[in-house]
């Protein structure tokens, strides 16, 4: 490589790292926007959750077969991309393989399993393209996945596939100038290419010269793809290759079932039932502040944790096929909710950018302009999705902070849930008959 192409390496690598940097500098600003929440207790535990889940991958397999296929994509993205660093290096200082005299012959293993995971890698995705647009799996053409959602995920596959080509012909052409006799340009013998020695022989017959251009051809795209890769992950599902492992870590630790009571009603039931409390002295300082909001009507009234858990999803459906209302012919989708959630908070970080940094009102709110009380009610709280989820999300407390906010600001919770409300309120139990007759069923046997 010329000095010239250095220069312009560099300012291609600034470019690429510095957009990724103002994409992830507004995902921090997006999850920000959320409600403050303590997830910095048991650092040990969660430190175990991120990985086995994560980087162990534990919950993919119970779905074998996309399970591992998975993980050949998930270790051949993550491993291959070791060699970026020596690409860069390259890059920079116009040499060749930098690592591979100081590295030896872990250099040529290195090598090695990078082209093997790339082939397992091709294999992996052409069956996840046949999955979806072949057999065409139910979770997969979901009306949720209508529009960018479906191209997206094609878009990723193809994204891959001409990545790990890329790379593999790479090589090719490598060992193939590396064994022009009496040497050609900067190239010297370097790397074990257990793939790439069969495609070489493409090059047979070619000037040197030309396979010098293709070779340059190939690092370029290649390079040129990660980078776009790169910074396409911003706008797609994709971002769960980056944002599982903290959302696992800051995942909730508590039993499934086990809800979270809201901390402004707890404070009333204290003053309550303390006779010597002073309710004046739990008034908030500033008398025109607004009031809590019981709930949650928008992006803002979630927790930070609920806005990573948007960004991190997968969309790949294990939620929504699992739930029994969507699998009852419900209108709730899992899957839609964190679906909704993102491009809402997505909506109102595009509100913040266009107005200076700060949000105008839009007259939308995630709730009726995004998801329906219909959705809402339908869920049967199961927590079938978050067993379900591969990256520890949570529909379900979006879901049960969004009834909150129906039942408690709105008192717009359905007529038969409102019953049973006023029956427990008057009667001490769920059903219509007096206290006095509640043990009635036991002399009945």
């Amino acid at each position: 490589m010329s000095y010239l192409d250095n220069i312009l390496f560099a300012i291609l690598l600034i470019a690429g790292f510095g957009f990724f940097a103002a994409s992830v500098k507004k995902i921090i600003r997006n999850i920000k926007l959320g409600v403050d929440v303590d997830r910095k207790d048991n650092p040990k535990a969660r430190w175990k959750n991120m990985a086995l889940i994560a980087l162990g991958q534990s919950k993919m397999v119970k779905r074998p077969v996309a399970g591992i296929l998975h993980i050949f994509v998930y270790v051949g993205f993550i491993i291959i991309n070791i060699e970026l660093l020596e690409i860069i290096i390259d890059g920079l200082f116009g040499t060749h393989r930098i690592f591979a005299p100081y590295l030896g012959i872990i250099y040529d293993v290195l090598i090695a399993s990078f082209e093997i995971l790339a082939i397992l890698v091709i294999v992996a995705v052409v069956t996840f393209w046949i999955r979806r647009n072949v057999i065409r799996l139910k979770r997969f053409i979901n009306s949720d996945l209508n529009g960018f959602p479906k191209s997206d995920a094609n878009y990723i596959l193809y994204f891959e596939t001409v990545l790990m080509i890329l790379f593999l012909l790479m090589n090719a052409s490598d060992l193939h100038l590396q064994n022009v006799p009496g040497g050609y340009s900067h190239f010297h013998q370097a790397g074990t290419f257990p793939v790439s020695q069969f495609i070489a022989p493409i090059f047979n017959g070619m000037s040197n010269d030309l396979v010098g251009l293709l070779y340059e051809a190939f690092w370029w795209l290649h390079i040129t793809g990660i980078l776009v890769f790169m910074n396409y992950l911003y706008f797609s599902k994709h971002l769960h290759i980056l944002l599982a492992f903290p959302n696992t870590y800051f995942a909730n630790l508590k039993p499934e079932g086990q809800f979270d009571n809201l901390a402004s009603v707890t404070k009333e039931v204290k003053l309550m039932m303390d006779p010597n409390a002073d309710p004046f002295a739990a008034a908030p300082a500033d008398e025109n502040a607004n009031p809590a909001k019981f709930g949650a009507s928008d992006v803002q009234d979630l927790n930070w944790v609920q806005l990573l858990n948007a960004y991190t999803c997968t969309e790949c459906g294990r939620c929504t096929s699992a739930c029994p209302a969507n699998q009852t012919g419900k209108k709730l989708s899992p899957r839609k909710i964190m679906m909704d959630t993102r491009d809402r908070l997505t909506e109102v970080g595009k509100n913040i950018d266009a107005n200076k940094g700060t949000f105008v009102p839009d007259n939308k709110t995630l709730l009726n302009d995004y998801i329906t009380p219909e959705e809402l009610w339908a869920c049967t709280s199961c927590n079938a999705c978050v067993e379900e989820c591969p990256v520890n999300i949570s529909p379900l407390s979006i879901i049960m902070d969004m009834r909150r906010y129906l039942v408690m600001e709105q008192s717009a919770a359905p007529m038969s849930l409102n019953a049973m409300m006023t029956n427990i309120e008057n009667n001490g139990a769920p059903w219509q008959y007096s206290q006095q007759d509640r043990l009635n069923w036991k002399n009945e046997n």
